[in-house]
Order: C-alpha cells, then sequence, then structure tokens
C-alpha cells in the first residue's frame, strides 16, 4: 500500500489504557474484574455509554443509566465513579511517532468521546486536558464522537476522516486500543493496528510505513 495518511484513536493510544484504571476502581469497589468493560459492550450502540459518545444524553442520565446497567449486570456502580478514571499517564513515544509520521504523512485522529469527561478542578481531568493540549494540535483533522454525532465502531467516521483528509481508505493506516474498532477501519481497506503496548504498536507501524521509531 501507498500511505498517505496515519489516523489515530487517543485514549489508549496516545495515554494507557482507561481499562487499567476501571480496573483499579472495581478492586477498590469490590467489584468483579472487568465489570465496567463488560457493561460498556452490552448492546454496544445503545447503551448509557454509547448515548453518552453521541451527545444524546448529558452527565445525569449517563449517571443514572450506568447504575441501572451495571446492577443489572450484577454490581452497581455510578456513571459519575467510572468518568474521572477515562484519563491516563501520556506515553511520549507514541508523540513522537506522531510528529514523526506528520512529517511524511497525513495525520488525523478519530476518538470517541464525552462533551464533559471530568468533574471540574479534578486532577484526572486536569492531565487528560493536559495531554490533549501537547497532542490535538499535530493533527491534520480531528473528529470527535460527541461533536459528531456518530462514534466507532460506525463504519461512516472513518469515511468521514477520509473526506477530511482527501485520501482513500486503502492509503491509510489506522492505529487503536479496541479490536472492535479496528475492524471496520480495516474492511474499509485500511490497515489497522491494535495497540497493545508502545513496542508492538511502533514495530507494526514501521513496517506499515517504512519510518524508524526510537
Amino acid at each position: 500500500m501507498a500511505v498517505e495518511a496515519v489516523i489515530w484513536d487517543f485514549g489508549g493510544v496516545f495515554t494507557s489504557s482507561p481499562f487499567e484504571a476501571f480496573n483499579r476502581l472495581e478492586e477498590e469497589l469490590g467489584a468483579p474484574k472487568d465489570h465496567i468493560r463488560r457493561v460498556n459492550a452490552t448492546n454496544g450502540d445503545h447503551n448509557a455509554w454509547a448515548l453518552f459518545e453521541r451527545n444524546e444524553i448529558d452527565t445525569a442520565r449517563f449517571d443514572q443509566l450506568f447504575l441501572e446497567e451495571s446492577t443489572a449486570l450484577g454490581f452497581p456502580i455510578r456513571g459519575a465513579d467510572v468518568l474521572p478514571r477515562l484519563s491516563g499517564q501520556l506515553r511520549p513515544r507514541m508523540v513522537e511517532a506522531l510528529r514523526a509520521c506528520k512529517a511524511q504523512f497525513k495525520v488525523g485522529c478519530i476518538t470517541n468521546n464525552v462533551v464533559s469527561e471530568h468533574s471540574p478542578g479534578q486532577s484526572e481531568g486536569q492531565r487528560m486536558a493536559g495531554a490533549m493540549a501537547t497532542v490535538m494540535p499535530l493533527f491534520d483533522a480531528i473528529i470527535e464522537s460527541s461533536k459528531a454525532g456518530v462514534r466507532k465502531p460506525d463504519p461512516r467516521i472513518y469515511l468521514m476522516m477520509c473526506d477530511l483528509l482527501a485520501v482513500q481508505p486503502e492509503n491509510c493506516v489506522y492505529l487503536d486500543d479496541l479490536g472492535i474498532n479496528c475492524k471496520p477501519a480495516a474492511g474499509l481497506g485500511m490497515k489497522a493496528i491494535k495497540v497493545v503496548d508502545v513496542d508492538q504498536t511502533l514495530a507494526e507501524l514501521s513496517a506499515a510505513t517504512g519510518l524508524e521509531f526510537p
């Protein structure tokens, strides 16, 4: 493939995975491990998380619905307790890889997010804001699910990015930490890389682009 663009997810790619923070919350509450992930995956296109990421409900409604859904699956967790755990630690090597790609290709970001991820003044929210302020200005185009009204893994959001970057899917590399989001990208003809850890990701990105990353 002739690479013209590299398209990136944000959380779990440029920052450590929120699932790590979710597991810590589960441990604190005495909930089963990966319970939050199970709630998020159940009825994945119409659950509280999906509605919130498409900006179809507000924070209060998300809090209520997530509590109902988690309770139905065996352990009650408030949505308000989950949201502050979304942020992660910035991965400097991934940021440098983005800079290297930007020097050679078009770069875009597709992120499933919510309008208000954190309560004002919380250190977790401040850290996420700092990470985004570092990374987001580097992109040529950004699509946020909460603004676009469509979220991954809906194929439309990938095609929207291709339109913004004026490229064809088959000339794109796509990186995401969730296999469910990589699958439609690959189905459209993109070279999809599932981010498991930094070393693995940069090795696969190097193979796809011909660039060398430290």
